[in-house]
């Protein structure tokens, strides 16, 4: 009875969270008639519908919002569990589900993961990339990379760089259109400005200089993007200014395709932080993971460049 139940609840938490029962199967090994069999047997079983389903779409009930909610976080624990039992008491196993940002997570983190595989070879590591701020207990993630993910008593953050954020543009740019030396005459020149995902709204250019003047600089926008890498690339192709955290930039600024702007000035914004749930038993494989990209990030010397003045 309880492994039926179980094979009930998987399918219907893997429909929940992908969607669509064929991704669903596709995550669990199956097909998407049996996944759907299995949901359907649930719903049998609790006497109600937990999906609306048409030919196109799979959406939640709100019986069946209210059962991923109080099922997801719990369920996944006991997985966790048994997995580490069935691996070896405490051995790190399993499916790891890490959300990153797109250039920060190739750049920096990818590159760390051949040796952590190495080292813990039953953890399979799978990556979403995505430059929105996740839920990572709504959205069923073990661990998030990134900055300014909000906290609440159901996260833990371990910092692992402050942040600068600096102007950029391309050096035909700067040939084209003579550099600015003050922030003031930042409203002569073009600008590409960032639109905030969590906000929609435009991000200021509020500018601190080292000397402890702060400034909040008028530019002329020829573009607006909400995508850092896009606004990079916009500004190494010659666009216009933009600014932008310095661990999407320094690639770019490495290969002289962007030069820095002011490069006395600089912006805050809030640390490069690794994310995970604090749960009462943090699994094996999130504790191992945690710890190695903590350790190995910082002996990468990347901390130290993202605030280099």
């Amino acid at each position: 009875m309880f492994t039926e139940l179980s094979s009930y609840l998987d399918a219907f938490i893997a429909a929940a969270d992908e969607g669509s029962f064929s991704a669903a199967a596709r995550r669990l090994g199956l097909t998407p008639a049996a996944v759907s069999k299995s949901v359907n047997r649930l719903e049998l079983r609790l006497g109600v519908r937990l999906f609306q389903r048409s030919t196109r779409s799979l959406a939640l009930t709100t019986d069946g919002e209210r059962l991923y909610g109080q099922v997801r976080l719990p369920w996944s624990e006991i997985g966790d569990a048994l997995t580490d039992l069935s691996q070896g008491a405490g051995k790190p196993a399993g499916t790891l589900k890490v959300a990153l940002a797109h250039t920060v997570g190739r750049t920096y983190f990818v590159p760390l993961l051949d040796e952590f595989t190495r080292r813990y070879p039953d953890v399979v590591p799978d990556l979403y990339f995505d430059n929105r701020q996740v839920d990572l207990v709504a959205d069923g993630f073990d661990v998030a990379i990134g900055g300014g993910i909000e906290l609440t008593d159901a996260l833990i953050a371990r910092e692992l760089a402050s942040m600068q954020i600096v102007l950029v543009a391309s050096p035909a740019y700067l040939t084209a259109h003579a550099a600015p030396s003050q922030p003031q005459e930042l409203a002569r020149h073009r600008g590409l400005l960032r639109r905030s995902l969590s906000t929609g709204r435009l991000v200021p250019w509020t500018l601190k200089h080292s000397g402890g003047q702060e400034v909040v600089a008028s530019v002329r926008p020829v573009a607006v993007m909400d995508d850092p890498e896009a606004l990079a690339c916009a500004a190494a192709s010659g666009m216009g200014i933009a600014m932008l955290p310095l661990a999407h930039v320094l690639p770019l600024l490495d290969s002289g395709a962007l030069v820095r702007v002011l490069p006395g000035w600089y912006a805050e914004t809030r640390p490069l932080s690794i994310y995970y749930s604090s749960r009462k038993l943090v699994p094996a494989k999130v504790r191992v993971f945690v710890d190695y990209v903590v350790e190995q990030f910082r002996a990468s010397g990347h901390a130290a460049r993202f605030r280099a003045l």
